[in-house]
C-alpha cells in the first residue's frame, strides 16, 4: 500500500540524513525516481515549491511528494499521503531528540561524540554539494551538456537573475522583497519568453 510505503521510505530518508534538508535532497531524488513516483523535472518543480513555502524544507518536499503520490486514491488519499510522508520523516529526528536530550548530560564533554559530529560536517557538505550538482544539471542542462545551452535566453536570465540575487543579499535587501522581485521577474520572463 501506498501509504505505508510513503511512511518507510521518508523514515528511512530521515533516519540517514544529517544536516538539514539540502542533504536530504540526493536521498529523496534516488528514492522517488528508483520507485518511478517522478521525474527529475517534477523533483526540481517540488523543490522550488518546498523552498517557497513557509515551513522547514525537509518536511515541505515529504509532504508535497507524499499529497502527490496519494492524490491517485482522491482528494482525502492526498491528505493522507502527505500526513504518512510527513510523519515519515519528522519520526526519526523527533526519537533521537529524545534520546539525545535524556544522554545529553553524560557525553557532553566526550571526545568520541565531539568527534563523531565534526566527522559529520564533511560528510553533509558533500551531500549538499551532490544535490547542488545534480538539480544544477536538470535546470541548466535538461538536453545535456552542450554549448547551445550557453547561448539560450533561459541561461543569461538565470545569470542575471543570480546577479541581482547575490548583490541584494549582500546589501541586506528583505527577503520578502527579494520574493517579490523575483516572482515579477518569473512571471515577465515566462510571459514574453514562452518559457
Amino acid at each position: 500500500m501506498i501509504f505505508l510505503e510513503l511512511f518507510l521510505t521518508f523514515f528511512k530518508i530521515g533516519l540517514f540524513t544529517f544536516g538539514g534538508g539540502y542533504a536530504m535532497l540526493p536521498l529523496v531524488q534516488a528514492e522517488v525516481i528508483e520507485k518511478g513516483w517522478m521525474t527529475n523535472e517534477q523533483i526540481v518543480d517540488f523543490i522550488a515549491v518546498s523552498e517557497s513555502t513557509p515551513g522547514p524544507f525537509a518536511i515541505n518536499i515529504s509532504t508535497f511528494v507524499g499529497n502527490q503520490m496519494g492524490t491517485a486514491y482522491g482528494f482525502f488519499g492526498g491528505i493522507l499521503g502527505g500526513i504518512c510522508a510527513t510523519l515519515g520523516v519528522v519520526t526519526p529526528s523527533f526519537m533521537i531528540i529524545l534520546i539525545v536530550a535524556k544522554c545529553f548530560d553524560k557525553f557532553r564533554n566526550s571526545k568520541v561524540v565531539k568527534g563523531c559530529m565534526s566527522g559529520l560536517k564533511p560528510a553533509v557538505i558533500g551531500m549538499i554539494g551532490s544535490a547542488v550538482v545534480s538539480i544544477g544539471t536538470t535546470v541548466f542542462f535538461p538536453e545535456g551538456v552542450n554549448t547551445s545551452v550557453f547561448t539560450g535566453a533561459p541561461f543569461y536570465i538565470s545569470l542575471a537573475l543570480f546577479g541581482v540575487m547575490s548583490v541584494l543579499a549582500f546589501k541586506k535587501v528583505h527577503p520578502i522583497i527579494i520574493i517579490v522581485i523575483s516572482a515579477a521577474v518569473g512571471i515577465i520572463a515566462g510571459f514574453a519568453l514562452g518559457l
